[in-house]
């Protein structure tokens, strides 16, 4: 039997690849001759660059860069196996949790960190980049990006605009001539999971603004910053983010994105399953474990392990999804691709204890599941009629 292991990571808890050492664990006790393949997975967000490291054999870098409020930080990016290709999460260099709750500030915060680490992977010899965009601190339209990677954006008198998404209402001039010549060079794919548009009352400011730290009238200031800002590019660059989705992304980080990166904005989860392999080892598989730490009704639209058991459905493997716990709607999941969803956790406790005790409980949840598949496989093919969901007998069934 050959069984390919696709979680995502147990937030706060176990990384994807921790979670399928857990479930090799478990299996081997039960299965000790499988075959026992490891694809950590992710959805573009936190855990993307550990994921698709440790999927690849790839490495991990780091580079000074500048943090959302403008300090010096150390950020982390990494370099796949094939050695071309660096994928770099916003959120190391310009994310919320970088930014103590008191000092949160979205007129000031910048992306110029995440324009550094795509200069430090360019560094290194990539053309490859993958971005993930999701929980940043930032609602400056990329702006900071922008400049990082050699555009200069001036206002009225030719000076350089300053850090935050405020400076974008004093934007007058938009100049490119300065811009790292390997951009051109170099594909970008953006991981973004939202379609919002950059402006507007579903746009980065009035829908992300506030847990950013934006008051009432700092989002509508923000919003009329960065409409004006999307005028400056459509008109300088010839590019209409306004309302193009997934402009909103990041505080406005997807718009820039594609108007000064030519990048393509695609669902997290289908980048990290183009570069992961899981493709190739599902093609001679016979069951994928997938999960996550919450399964519910929302995981359909998306998520991690619905992404995994699309794959897996096109080459008619089974999947099973584990989670440490199930939502409103997890059971909607068996309508959707999975074969049998099951909870990890034991017993009843605290949150706290579910964190701190995954890894054993993913590897006893592992070890019982191999004792039912082992068990499976020496029952006989019933005598007796098994209708499906439709009412119908199967071929083999109907046979018996």
């Amino acid at each position: 039997m050959t069984i390919v292991l696709a979680p995502d990571s147990f937030k706060e808890s176990l990384t994807a690849k921790q979670v399928c050492t857990a479930l090799e664990a478990g299996l081997r006790q039960s299965l000790p001759e499988a075959n026992i393949l490891h694809v950590p997975m992710a959805d573009g967000g936190e855990g993307t660059v550990q994921a698709l490291v440790d999927a690849t054999g790839g490495s991990l870098l780091t580079a000074p860069v500048a943090g959302p409020m403008g300090g010096p930080i150390e950020a982390t990016f990494g370099i796949l196996g094939d050695g071309e290709t660096a994928v770099i999460e916003m959120a190391e260099a310009s994310g919320l949790a970088l930014v103590p709750e008191g000092r949160r500030d979205p007129r000031r915060a910048t992306t110029r960190g995440t324009g550094e680490l795509v200069l430090a992977a360019l560094d290194a010899g990539v053309r490859n980049i993958v971005l993930g965009i999701g929980g940043s601190a930032t609602n400056d339209g990329g702006a900071g990006l922008a400049q990082a990677l050699g555009a200069r954006l001036l206002d009225e008198s030719g000076h350089e605009l300053r850090p935050g998404g405020a400076e974008l209402a004093k934007l007058a001039t938009i100049d490119v001539s300065g811009l790292d010549p390997r951009l051109a060079e170099t594909t970008f794919q953006v991981a973004c999971d939202v379609s919002n548009p950059l402006c507007g009352p579903q746009g980065a400011s009035e829908i992300f603004g506030p847990q950013k730290g934006a008051d009432h009238r700092c989002v509508a200031e923000l919003d009329a910053a960065l409409a004006h800002y999307a005028r400056i590019i459509e008109r300088d660059l010839g590019r209409d983010v306004a309302t193009l989705p997934g402009a909103g992304a990041a505080g406005g980080l997807g718009a820039a994105m594609v108007a000064f990166c030519d990048a393509t904005l695609r669902r997290g989860v289908d980048i990290v399953l183009e570069h992961s392999g899981l493709e190739q080892h599902l093609q001679h598989a016979d069951l994928v474990i997938t999960g996550e730490g919450r399964l519910d009704g929302q995981t359909r639209f998306g998520k991690t392990p619905k992404g995994v058991a699309d794959l897996a459905g096109e080459y008619e493997v089974p999947v099973i999804a584990l989670a440490g716990s199930l939502g409103d709607g997890a059971e909607t999941l068996l309508d959707a691709g999975f074969s049998a969803v099951l909870p990890v956790v034991a017993g009843v406790g605290t949150l706290q204890q579910a964190l701190a005790e995954a890894a054993g409980n993913l590897e006893r949840t592992a070890r019982n599941l191999g004792a039912l598949l082992r068990m499976g496989a020496a029952l006989p093919v019933p005598p007796w009629p098994v209708a499906d969901a439709g009412g119908e007998q199967s071929g083999a069934q109907q046979a018996t």
